[in-house]
């Protein structure tokens, strides 16, 4: 109970950023447009923050088996949901971005600070683990089809700012490097911007939308059962599974972050990524605003269903 009454509170305070950027827009201090240099700031500078930053924990033998055991689920989370979407493409005439906004979730944004409040501080290393799998998709697959082409620019992939920050952050994790404490600071600092950046980004874009219409649209119902219930149930049993192999130690919660990751709404970034390669970043900003309002009832279901199983 506990955890489905924090949960829904986090979700709360990014819809009323949401509703900060909307209203700037509706009052006239800003312009949608003017919504793009905020998107290429969250995209290209913090969210490199955010995987570094996350990467900055102790190594231990059972730390390094409980990651192995985060990303292995992460992958195959991931996996399910590339299938899926391959499997249902054709016959629902899904487009590229009902595609992403059923792969990719608001992981890094709410799962962090979820983690951090009920389970503490040491369990928020293992929400690297779906980050760390995400991102390597999303800088490669998501945007792929986006721009509604392979990506065979290698080179452009590894100089990703993202990509780089993930190398670091590896290489930084496995030789237990500690960023000096100004750096930290500076790294923690722009890591705490992505969430109020991102949601004034999709409230800013929403600005000049009549929200009647938006819950009007009845093809965004479609992804959004989708994306926060029929995925996160099939991930609850398959984790509950898993858990009772007796996998680890922590198995129990290392799964339940990873479904709480896989349960999450649709990740902000598509509305950026939606914005930068010029796709409909109005129907990616309706996709996502509607799923993080029905995420506070699917959320809290896909982890009682996990508990009840387990």
């Amino acid at each position: 109970m506990e955890l489905s009454v924090l949960l829904a509170e986090q979700i709360v305070v990014i819809f009323l950023m949401m509703a900060i950027g909307y209203v700037i827009v509706k009052i006239r201090l800003f312009k949608t447009e003017d919504s793009s240099v905020l998107s290429n700031l969250v995209v290209y500078i913090c969210f490199p923050c955010v995987i570094i930053n996350s990467f900055q924990i102790e190594l231990t033998a059972r730390t390094a088996k409980g990651l192995l055991l985060a990303v292995a689920a992460a992958a195959a989370a991931h996996a399910f949901m590339l299938l899926a979407v391959w499997i249902m493409e054709k016959p629902l005439r899904l487009n590229s971005i009902e595609k992403v906004s059923i792969i990719y979730t608001n992981a890094g944004y709410l799962v962090i600070p979820l983690v951090s409040a009920v389970l503490g501080e040491e369990w928020v290393f293992y929400t690297t683990a779906f980050l760390l799998v995400q991102n390597l998709l999303t800088w490669t697959h998501g945007v792929s089809v986006l721009k509604g082409e392979s990506e065979r620019n290698y080179r452009k992939i590894l100089l990703n700012p993202n990509i780089i920050a993930l190398a670091a952050g590896i290489l930084l994790f496995a030789a237990q490097i500690r960023l000096p404490a100004v750096l930290s600071s500076c790294v923690e600092s722009m890591s705490g911007l992505v969430t109020p950046a991102s949601m004034l980004v999709i409230g800013m874009v929403i600005g000049d939308v009549d929200l009647g219409w938006v819950f009007c649209q009845k093809r965004p119902y479609l992804i959004c059962l989708i994306r926060l219930v029929v995925i996160p149930l099939a991930a609850a049993a398959g984790f509950a599974a898993a858990e009772r192999a007796g996998l680890h130690a922590d198995a129990e919660y290392i799964l339940l972050i990873v479904l709480i990751a896989v349960a999450a709404p649709v990740a902000a970034i598509i509305t950026q990524l939606a914005q930068i390669y010029d796709r409909d970043v109005r129907y990616a900003s309706v996709i996502n605003v509607m799923s993080v309002v029905f995420c506070i009832f699917t959320m809290p279901l896909a982890v009682l269903i996990y508990e009840l199983l387990i």
